[in-house]
C-alpha cells in the first residue's frame, strides 16, 4: 500500500528525555556487550575505540548512545504502522537533572551557558 507518487512527507521528531543513571557499570556493561555484538558492524580496532570511550566516558552518556534505536522512539507513536525512521541523530549530554523551572536559565539555546554548576 505504499505511495509511489513521488509525495514523500518527513516529520522531525525531536525528542528531550532526561534519565537518572543508576547504576554506571550496568550501564556501560550494557554498552560493551552492544558493541562486542557480531552485527555491530565494527572492525576490531573501532570496537576496541569504542569501548575505550565507553569506559572512560564517567557520565555513562557515550553507554547511553550505543543502548537507543530509532526504531525504539517509533514506539512512542501508537498504532500506527506506517511510518519508517530515516535518519537519527542522537546526542546524549550529561545533564543537572530535570529542570524544575521552565523559562528562567539553562536552555543553552544562545550557546553559552556551559561551565557553571560545579
Amino acid at each position: 500500500m505504499s505511495d509511489d507518487s513521488g509525495t514523500e512527507r518527513y516529520l522531525r521528531l525531536t525528542v528531550e528525555l532526561t534519565v537518572e543513571v543508576q547504576d554506571l557499570g550496568a550501564l556501560q556493561a550494557a554498552a560493551l556487550s552492544e558493541i562486542e555484538h557480531p552485527d555491530a558492524d565494527l572492525d576490531d580496532d573501532e570496537r576496541r575505540e569504542q569501548a575505550e570511550m565507553v569506559s572512560a566516558d564517567e557520565t555513562g552518556a557515550t553507554a547511553l548512545q550505543w543502548l537507543i534505536e530509532p526504531d525504539h522512539v517509533l514506539s512512542l507513536i501508537e498504532h500506527v504502522d506506517q511510518v519508517e525512521p530515516r535518519e537519527a541523530i542522537l546526542s546524549v549530554e550529561p545533564s543537572d537533572g530535570p529542570s524544575d523551572e521552565d523559562d528562567d536559565h539553562d536552555h543553552d539555546h544562545d550557546g553559552h551557558g556551559h561551565g557553571h554548576g560545579h
